[in-house]
């Protein structure tokens, strides 16, 4: 019988090779989902993004045999994924709209930063670390948004907002509480879903989108479920910061697939800012 404890590793290693995984399948899936919705409607690819990934976690969460969360716990994930299905397909448009190396980071600080912010009122001050990491990415978040003709880098706004709503996705699973990793990811896809669902149905633009683009957007589903089961698995088999600093380096893959796929160039200012930005995800995540 396959369970999820049947993959989980308990060394430090294993927890090490769960969280690259993760930050390898995040990065790829966010460079697949931006460069996918230059050629599609975000809401409508999302859409299918989530339908992707739906129907691959579904199938593991019932060939799992694990327990289905608590009401509590169901509800705190649904509103997560809400959340979080919404921002993804605003950071797929950000990332098709502007630089994905530059978009990429800042939306993974603030979605370190806020929830960071937030433990503040519940846990009392972070330590050292997290604290220096606020101003790398205040610093990174300047420098990459600073423009020589005065023009903020299009696509920033949209990450800034993704960034937010990846927050309220974490927050939201953070209050859910412990619940098997397969029904998490099941349900986070359920509430993007509804969120992305909704739009797409409303807006009626079904044929913003060819027939590569729908098996794309299946494919880069099915890559981000996989980088949450992981990612959930990471912090069950070690420290749960091991788990977060390595995992919340996936900008890098966006940034280097970016570079090497699409030849994006970024000026020495820019480049230093995304420097920053990338290390301050680590320093926030684990100070």
């Amino acid at each position: 019988m396959l369970t999820s404890s049947s993959v989980l590793v308990s060394s430090p290693l294993g927890s090490a090779q769960f969280s690259i995984a993760a930050f390898l399948a995040w990065g790829t899936s966010d460079f697949l989902g931006g460069f996918g919705t230059r050629r599609a409607n975000a809401f409508l690819f999302t859409t299918i993004v989530n339908l992707g990934g739906l129907a691959m976690v579904i199938t593991l969460a019932f060939l799992s045999h694990d327990p289905f969360p608590s009401l509590r716990s169901t509800i705190w994930v649904l509103v997560g994924g809400i959340c979080g299905g919404a921002a993804l397909a605003v950071f797929y448009f950000a990332l098709a709209s502007g630089k994905m190396g530059l978009t990429a980071p800042v939306s993974a600080v603030l979605s370190a930063a806020i929830p960071t912010f937030f433990s503040i009122f519940t846990d009392g001050w972070p330590g050292r670390l997290r604290i220096a990491g606020f101003f790398v990415a205040a610093a990174g978040l300047w420098l990459i948004t600073r423009s020589e003709d005065g023009r903020t880098p299009e696509g920033i706004g949209l990450a800034v907002l993704a960034g937010i709503g990846f927050s309220a996705f974490y927050l939201g699973v953070r209050e859910a509480g412990p619940a098997p990793a397969l029904w998490v990811a099941t349900l986070t896809r359920v509430g993007g879903l509804l969120a992305t669902g909704t739009v797409a149905l409303s807006q009626r633009r079904f044929h913003e989108i060819t027939s590569s683009g729908v098996r794309l957007a299946a494919i880069t589903g099915c890559i981000d479920s996989l980088g949450t089961i992981l990612f959930v698995h990471a912090s069950q088999a070690g420290r749960l910061d091991e788990a977060v600093v390595i995992s919340s380096l996936y900008p890098a893959v966006t940034v280097v697939l970016a570079h090497l796929v699409l030849k994006e160039h970024f000026t020495r200012w820019r480049l230093a800012g995304l420097l920053a930005a990338l290390a301050a995800v680590p320093m926030i995540a684990a100070g």
